[in-house]
């Protein structure tokens, strides 16, 4: 039987609303009292994670920035795994090239330096989780939730990486244009040592620190609480979820996923807004996967 989830959030546990259904709630404490450990692994930071796990009143181990921070349900901080800081000059230098708007995750905040970009790009991640929604509405509704995703806008990144109370987490780019844009300077920072190039939707590219994986972070986590990986299940949608899907003894894909992502599972469950997380769960505990 398993003794481990982990979860991503976007596109996986939440809703339309980047809402926690009751009925995903209800298979979490489900799962929680047949004994078995809950887990979030997403790619957004703390702060940016723990928002809707609070008002849904859920209390979790949570592995943040694609793998780079770790913490336990209290939001003690379990590990830090940062690019150094040379390496993300280099990173800089690259998406400065192509002139893509980026946001730099440290473990302070996420930061900006061009808030009208931020909202012009949550609103496509909107649009992206709510087709039928016009392009003006998706915006507005954007503009909604900037306080619950927490950021800071900046002058300068070289202020932060200059800094050294500043740990850098991940880079996020984007850009309307997609693989068009992306997929050269993808090619160009995957040459750089020591860094993972992946996504979580199809306009964007998120870098981290190679050692910085949800698969490497779900299996740490699971080494200390001498869980084998057989017994760990994992759920999610994106490209920045394989490496959690690929070593997990039970793995589903969202309804939702991307279809790299439902080869790599071995489950298929519902969409994210049809509380496909919840599904999978009692899947997986009531049919012993």
């Amino acid at each position: 039987m398993i003794q481990l989830i982990a979860s991503d959030m976007d596109g996986t546990l939440l809703g339309q609303k980047m809402e926690v259904s009751a009925e995903n709630v209800a298979a979490i404490r489900y799962a929680t009292e047949q004994g078995v450990k809950f887990v979030i692994a997403t790619g957004r930071n703390y702060a940016e994670a723990i928002t809707p796990l609070t008002e849904a009143g859920i209390e979790c181990p949570i592995i943040s920035a694609n793998g780079a921070q770790a913490f336990d349900e209290t939001g003690n901080e379990l590990f830090t795994i940062e690019i150094a800081k040379e390496t993300a000059k280099d990173i800089m230098k690259a998406l400065n090239h192509d002139r893509v708007y980026y946001e730099i995750c440290t473990q302070n905040s996420v930061y900006t330096n061009n808030m009208a970009k931020r909202v012009e790009n949550m609103a496509i991640h909107v649009a992206h989780q709510i087709p039928h929604l016009t392009f003006k509405m998706a915006l507005a509704m954007a503009s909604a939730q900037l306080h619950e995703l927490p950021v800071t806008p900046i002058d300068s990144f070289d202020e932060l990486i200059d800094n050294p109370e500043h740990k850098i987490l991940k880079f996020i780019a984007f850009s309307h244009d997609e693989a068009k844009v992306l997929s050269p300077i993808r090619e160009a920072i995957e040459a750089l040592d020591d860094v993972v190039v992946t996504s979580s939707y199809p306009n964007n590219i998120e870098i981290n620190h190679q050692n910085a994986q949800k698969g490497i972070a779900v299996k740490q986590l699971a080494d200390q609480l001498n869980i084998p990986l057989e017994q760990v299940m994992t759920i999610g949608d994106n490209f920045n979820d394989l490496s959690m899907l690929a070593i997990a003894g039970v793995s589903f894909a969202m309804g939702n996923a991307e279809q790299d992502v439902k080869e790599t599972a071995k489950y298929i469950t519902d969409l994210n807004t049809e509380s496909g997380v919840g599904k999978a769960i009692r899947r997986a505990i009531d049919e012993n996967l």
